[in-house]
């Protein structure tokens, strides 16, 4: 392995062979070049997004071949058949999810459906099934997680300082996973499973997990209280979160977008060859990866390793996908905490019983009325959906 040395850009080991690998990877995944970089020479659909995603979902589902094949069979049994979901008796129920558990073994075989792949999340970790209390099925599932220090579209909408952000970002959670799983899929239970991340009992468990904890980086003891979540959609326009307000409850306020920046093109094995070339001019991004380090840690590998082998950082990193940026309040004085002209935080949470009331008169039994297709859903279909590299999230 190389070591630090006084040699630089195109003169570094395998730099040609790299530069060239991930061009040829950035075509085919469905990428085209010019002289400013690289797009998408296409109409942004929720297909083509899929597409673009699909090498990164590929590599994922083969990483996790020994997985599906020990539990896949045990996990997908936990999947509902359309004819065992009864629209109106939908009854939700939250599961936290702990590490090593059965519940996790089940959260992280679901995740492999999403036709975009989810990240781990990092920092503060919050993850939940949600099952049918009429069949013991799962629904779906969510995550948060510590947002990202730098999102244009939140802090405007915020009125944030950079100061602000550095003080009070800790009453912030992010979701970077969230849906339901199909049959429950097919009849909007996405929407059901999205607004009971704003439940009473999420906020409960959130207080009991890190109301007063240590933060890691700085040492002080801070009175986190959850305040506002954000969210970004997968896959362009989201009909998950589009006009998703639950009365008297939570409100999902789309409130801009991201700017199309970001490695999720470089996923897999082309980050690992990053990496692994800063780890051979022993450069301390390469193993950088752990909590306390902030959550940028994999654009700066990209940024830093794109710019040894010589090509700039943004010509590859700015990719042109930009998503949907919502914020979901749980406070009616959010903005007087997040801004520091208050301390004491007025929740307006509901239960998780009251959103799935209304969840279900206004969308999914509706829906199911009018579409009887969930019926036909059969299980079988997850693991082949696991085992052939399927349509993911389409079904």
């Amino acid at each position: 392995m190389a070591t630090r040395s006084s040699h630089s850009g195109n003169d570094l080991p395998n730099a040609t062979s790299l530069r060239r690998t991930i061009h040829q990877h950035l075509l085919d995944i469905g990428f085209s070049k010019n002289c400013d970089g690289y797009f998408v020479d296409a109409e942004l659909t929720k297909q083509k997004i899929r597409d673009l995603h699909a090498t990164q979902r590929l590599q994922n589902l083969e990483h996790n071949s020994s997985f599906i094949a020990v539990h896949g069979q045990e996990l997908s049994s936990h999947f509902a058949t359309g004819r065992q979901v009864n629209p109106a008796s939908i009854d939700p129920e939250l599961v936290e999810v702990t590490a090593e558990s059965s519940e996790s073994r089940l959260f992280r075989f679901a995740c492999l459906l999403w036709s975009v792949p989810v990240s781990q999340g990092f920092g503060r970790r919050l993850r939940f099934l949600v099952r049918d209390r009429q069949n013991g099925c799962l629904i779906g599932l969510f995550a948060l997680g510590d947002p990202v220090f730098n999102l244009s579209a939140r802090d405007n909408w915020i009125g944030w300082t950079h100061e602000d952000r550095c003080e009070r970002l800790v009453h912030v959670m992010d979701a970077y996973v969230v849906g339901a799983v199909p049959p429950y899929s097919q009849i909007i239970g996405g929407k059901l499973v999205a607004a009971l991340m704003a439940s009473t009992e999420v906020k409960k468990v959130y207080e009991r997990k890190y109301l007063g904890l240590e933060a890691v980086i700085s040492k002080k003891k801070k009175r986190a209280r959850l305040v506002l979540l954000t969210t970004t959609s997968a896959l362009g326009r989201s009909s998950i979160y589009n006009r998703l307000a639950i009365p008297n409850g939570a409100r999902f306020l789309r409130i801009g977008t991201t700017k199309g920046f970001g490695h999720f093109h470089l996923s897999g094995e082309i980050f690992e060859s990053l990496r692994g070339y800063l780890e051979a001019i022993d450069h301390p991004y390469a193993s950088g990866h752990r909590f306390g380090m902030g959550p940028n840690w994999k654009i700066r590998v990209a940024r830093t390793a794109l710019e040894k082998i010589g090509i700039d950082g943004n010509t590859i990193l700015k990719h042109g996908v930009k998503r949907e940026v919502y914020a979901i309040p749980l406070a009616s004085n959010w903005q007087d905490i997040l801004l520091g002209r208050q301390r004491n935080t007025h929740f307006s949470t509901l239960s998780a019983s009251e959103i799935a009331d209304f969840c279900l008169s206004r969308w999914i039994v509706p829906r199911a009325a009018r579409d009887k297709r969930y019926l036909s859903f059969s299980r079988h279909r997850i693991m082949d959906c696991m085992l052939n590299g399927g349509p993911g999230s389409t079904w």
